[in-house]
C-alpha cells in the first residue's frame, strides 16, 4: 500500500470519526445550543431539556473530541463551539438538509423515526 492510499484511508476514518461524533441527536442538540454563543452547563440542561448527567458525559465527548472549548469563570465552566468552522459545518448541514429532506424521509438505511420527528417541529 502506497503512502498516498495511507493518508487517505487515515484522513477518511478520521472524517467518519467526526460523523460518528455528529450522529448522536444529544451532542447535535448540544452543537444547535452553542450556536447561539457559550453557556453553562445548566443553561445546555435547561435550552435541550436532558438531564445534567447525560448532558456533562456528552460535553466530555465534544470536548475531547475538539468539536466544542470551555473556560472557567469562578464557579461556572462555559462552553463554546470550537471555532466558527464548527458553526458553519452546523449552518451548511441545515442548508443540504431542506435540500434533501425528502429523500431522508423516505431513507430506510438510517430509520430514525425520533430524529425525523424532531426535523417536523
Amino acid at each position: 500500500m502506497s503512502d498516498n492510499i495511507s493518508i487517505n484511508i487515515q484522513k477518511l476514518s478520521l472524517k467518519a470519526k467526526l460523523f460518528r461524533g455528529l450522529a448522536d441527536t444529544t451532542r447535535l442538540s448540544i452543537l444547535e445550543c452553542l450556536r447561539n454563543g457559550e453557556k453553562t452547563t445548566s443553561e445546555i440542561v435547561k435550552e435541550t431539556n436532558q438531564n445534567q448527567s447525560n448532558i456533562s458525559n456528552h460535553l466530555a465527548c465534544l470536548l475531547d473530541c475538539g468539536l466544542v472549548r470551555n473556560r472557567r469563570d469562578g464557579k461556572n465552566v462555559f462552553y463554546n463551539l470550537n471555532n466558527e468552522r464548527v458553526a458553519k459545518l452546523l449552518e451548511e448541514s441545515d442548508i443540504v438538509l431542506a435540500e434533501i429532506v425528502s429523500g431522508l424521509y423516505k431513507c430506510v438505511n438510517y430509520d430514525d423515526e425520533s430524529a425525523i420527528l424532531n426535523i417536523r417541529k
